[in-house]
């Protein structure tokens, strides 16, 4: 079994000294740094712009993994592309036409993933899901950091790597929301490819470590 790729999302970092946040990113396994972005209107919160992920790329050279929560996300692929961002994944709830979308994200040279609510079904991706390197399951309600992780997130992410394996997909399967050192394991286990991270990572008095702990958890 291969190690997870570790993504801890910047929207638990300290807002007031972030420099310092992406030199502890930089020091560490981390493997790319997930950016949550949030309108107001797809979901019940409003997070990072343009100008603000600019200025986090200029700190440092990991992958960014940008998760849009966002209504109409076509409407700004190009200026995420600008901006910095290699993946970029849309919520299937909010694409009215998901194969559209994912083509547009590919033709300006993004990888392209789709995310899921707790209430979606993993099922309604079987006609994209050989089309996408990444499915980002929130396994906690989009739009707030610290929840509780929902338990049946681990059938879901069996379900989907049954339907990934069928299709021949490359896709990989990213968990978003109550990743914990004690969860971690079982999620690795259920076929898990990559753990998002934040209060965890961020609140921990040893971050460097905890991402440590986090990628060698075989």
């Amino acid at each position: 079994m291969s190690k997870p790729i570790i993504a801890p999302s910047v929207l638990s970092a300290n807002f007031s000294n972030l420099q310092a946040d992406f030199e502890m990113l930089n020091n560490s396994e981390a493997d790319y740094i997930h950016i949550d972005v949030m309108d107001g209107v797809f979901v019940p919160n409003i997070s990072f712009g343009f100008p603000l992920i600019k200025a986090m790329r200029k700190l440092t050279s990991k992958t960014f993994d940008v998760h849009l929560m966002i209504v109409e996300p076509d409407k700004y692929i190009d200026a995420f592309k600008e901006a910095g961002a290699e993946i970029l994944s849309v919520h299937i709830e909010a694409c009215t036409h998901l194969h559209r979308t994912i083509q547009k994200i590919h033709s300006v040279g993004m990888k392209a993933g789709v995310a899921i609510n707790p209430h979606t079904s993993v099922f309604l991706l079987e006609d994209i899901i050989a089309d996408i390197e990444e499915v980002c399951v929130m396994s906690v309600n989009p739009g707030f950091g610290g929840q509780a992780f929902i338990e049946n997130t681990y059938d879901k992410i069996a379900r989907l790597k049954e339907m990934i394996l069928k299709n021949n997909s490359k896709a990989l399967i990213e968990i978003d929301g109550g990743v914990t050192l004690q969860n971690a394991k079982k999620l690795l286990d259920h076929g898990a490819d990559i753990f998002v991270a934040g209060n965890t990572v961020f609140s921990s008095a040893d971050p460097v470590q905890t991402i440590h702990q986090l990628k060698n958890i075989v």
